[in-house]
């Protein structure tokens, strides 16, 4: 089966080069700014105080969450709200101790190293990484045999912020070694259509407010979604309509981009399609629902199934992934084998 196409991956997670400039440009620079995630806004707020007062870094902080609800945009206004310098990479960018020695000596007092999907650091470097959490300070072994020297770098205090869609990949030494723990869930419609309205005015665009939250229903929770929809729907009435975003131009445009009146898109159904055409409803590793769709693991554990597991569409099962009842009347497939074998006894 051919991989999605462009249109498919709408409203998934993934940025493409063009979402990353957008994103930035949408993207608020200061606490007060950020909508949404009241709680973690809000502790957020006093462990940024605190440090103020103190003259002291931030402890290090672990930000966690699916895809897309705001993480990189959290630990950029940490970084401005301390006026400390930030400096951004990557679990999987990082693969040699040497690459983390480079990063980390040329920090400075105060400032942040933000490592996204920090779930996905290859066990030498995180390894690497404990003495430079705990006492700021890095040991770097150079030849080997008798020919072993060690050299020691003293480092600044730093503040890492690790980012990840699945804490529960984190090895335990590595968890313990954060101060702050915070887990961002998938926003309410109100609040996504409050970003919307904001992205709106930034991009110089009219949204009727029915519009908005039209889009935000849409949305999956997620503030990149909802800006990614904004932009197509943006595209399609400056193409198909006078430029002014209505309820039934954003109506049309979702449409014609696959996107149902839940968020699902076409990857989504074809998740849905499969449990049930192939495995007759699940329960379904999912292994076999990724070999059969060609797609990797996990894309569909980040990115697929966390909405779908929201909204009530698929239950996780000792034996694997299963369709709900709700999933079935909302794709109008006949009713559930096993629930019309179970009224059968």
């Amino acid at each position: 089966m051919a991989k999605p196409d462009g249109r498919e991956k709408l409203v998934t997670n993934q940025e493409t080069e063009e979402d990353l400039i957008l994103n930035i440009s949408l993207r608020p620079s200061k606490l007060e700014d950020f909508i949404g995630q009241k709680d973690v806004v809000e502790n957020l707020k006093v462990s940024l105080q605190a440090a103020g007062k103190r003259n002291e870094p931030m402890e290090h902080t672990l930000l966690s969450g699916p895809p897309g609800l705001g993480k990189t945009s959290l630990a950029h206004i940490i970084a401005h709200e301390m006026g400390t310098k930030i400096t951004a990479t990557s679990g999987p960018a990082i693969e040699r101790a040497g690459d983390l020695i480079g990063i980390l000596t040329n920090l400075a007092e105060g400032d942040i190293l933000f490592i996204d999907e920090i779930h996905r650091l290859s066990k030498t470097v995180e390894e690497f990484i404990y003495p430079a959490m705990e006492s700021f300070e890095i040991d770097f072994v150079i030849d080997k045999g008798p020919y072993a020297k060690t050299i020691k770098f003293n480092l600044k205090r730093f503040t890492l912020i690790g980012a990840t869609t699945r804490a529960g990949l984190l090895t335990a030494p590595l968890r313990s070694r954060f101060g702050i723990f915070y887990y961002l869930d998938f926003y309410e419609a109100e609040d996504l259509v409050k970003i919307i309205t904001r992205s709106a005015k930034i991009l110089n665009i009219h949204v009727d407010k029915d519009a908005a939250s039209e889009i935000a229903r849409r949305s999956r929770g997620s503030p990149r979604v909802a800006n990614r929809l904004l932009r197509r729907v943006r595209d399609w009435v400056q193409v198909k309509r006078d430029g002014r975003i209505t309820l039934d131009a954003t109506e049309e445009a979702l449409k014609s981009h696959g996107i149902d009146k839940m968020g699902l898109d076409n990857v989504d159904r074809k998740v849905i399609n499969v449990i049930h055409e192939s495995f007759g409803g699940g329960p379904v590793g999912i292994e076999s629902i990724a070999a059969t769709l060609n797609e990797e693991p996990d894309t569909i554990v980040d990115i697929v199934e966390p909405f779908l597991l929201k909204i009530g569409f698929l239950k996780r099962t000792p034996r694997g992934r299963e369709l709900t009842r709700q999933a079935y009347e909302h794709m109008g497939f006949s009713r559930n084998p096993k629930e019309m074998q179970g009224e059968m006894f």
